[in-house]
């Protein structure tokens, strides 16, 4: 919970696709993230448009730097293996095991994860 808000992480884990999961746009937001990520020019057309409809265009800036950003640190941690730190592991156990992060290789470095066998 942030700023009083509570999120439904389901949206962003792939096993629910309905509804805003309790944050502004937030349907429009995950379809764009998506988009982006799957490299699909329809689909990033779409999302992009849709979310142009209701955000500013600073808030439509923060959002295409935060999943650039998102996306580059991500895969800088993952490529050297650095592991979550202390206070970072802590704050973070709730949203790993709802999220079921272990599902994924680079699991392997976060202390005390093991890597979950694929369903």
């Amino acid at each position: 919970m942030t700023l009083g808000v509570e999120a439904d992480l389901s949206q962003v884990d792939g096993k629910s696709q309905s509804g805003d999961g309790g944050v502004a746009h937030g349907a429009r937001l995950v379809a764009f993230t998506d988009a982006v990520m799957a490299d699909d020019e329809d689909a990033l057309r779409r999302g992009r448009a849709a979310l142009r409809e209701v955000l500013s265009d600073a808030a439509f800036v923060d959002t295409c730097a935060t999943i650039g950003n998102f996306n580059i640190v991500d895969r800088i941690a993952d490529a050297t293996g650095i592991p979550l730190d202390d206070l970072m592991l802590s704050m973070s156990a709730q949203v790993r095991e709802d999220l079921d992060l272990a599902r994924f290789g680079s699991s392997a470095n976060t202390p005390g994860q093991r890597r979950r066998a694929a369903s």
